[in-house]
């Protein structure tokens, strides 16, 4: 399910990671699991909560209570981006990072890198506002469809939403 913002509210994606997570719950609980001993005494799963939305990202794969939680961060931020438009992103785009990260109609960015979730929340917004019309999208981000192709596929879920847009708009889904 797809949350709108309201206008002029600013896309959760695109805050910092410390002030994002005043507007969360964080939650600690024990997860069954690899991990021996140690994992079954303590707390070490997180589980992040975005209160105004609810959306939620956790981690629990390490035994570090602290790895989990910034794995958890990053979850959270690309659940924000994947589900959360916002018409403000979309109109600003392309923002100062997205010209930074776009070079002769290129896109460098690492699926891994904390810029990720906020420049893919900006390539889905544009393409929400545009009804999932790649060559109006990169015309207005000032790249190529491919780029844009490229960078969805990098995240799965996000390469899906773009052919269920299409769909819902009577566009051929892309391959």
């Amino acid at each position: 399910m797809t949350e709108i913002l309201p206008e002029n509210q600013e896309h959760p994606a695109t805050i910092p990671a410390e002030l994002l997570l005043r507007d969360c719950e964080i939650r600690h609980e024990r997860r069954r699991g690899p991990g021996g001993q140690h994992r079954n005494k303590t707390e070490s799963a997180v589980v992040i909560r975005h209160i105004p939305t609810g959306i939620e990202g956790q981690a629990a794969e390490r035994r570090s209570q602290f790895d989990n939680h910034r794995n958890a961060v990053k979850r959270l931020r690309m659940n924000l981006a994947l589900g959360v438009r916002s018409a403000s992103l979309a109109e600003a785009a392309p923002t100062p990072l997205w010209q930074s990260r776009c070079h002769g109609s290129r896109i460098g960015i690492n699926p891994d890198h904390d810029d990720f979730p906020v420049l893919l929340a900006e390539v889905l917004d544009v393409l929400y506002s545009r009804h999932a019309h790649l060559p109006g999208t990169a015309e207005q981000l000032a790249c190529t469809t491919s780029q844009i192709v490229k960078l969805l596929k990098k995240e799965p879920r996000a390469f899906l939403w773009l052919n269920e847009e299409r769909r819902k708009h009577g566009l051929a889904p892309l391959d």
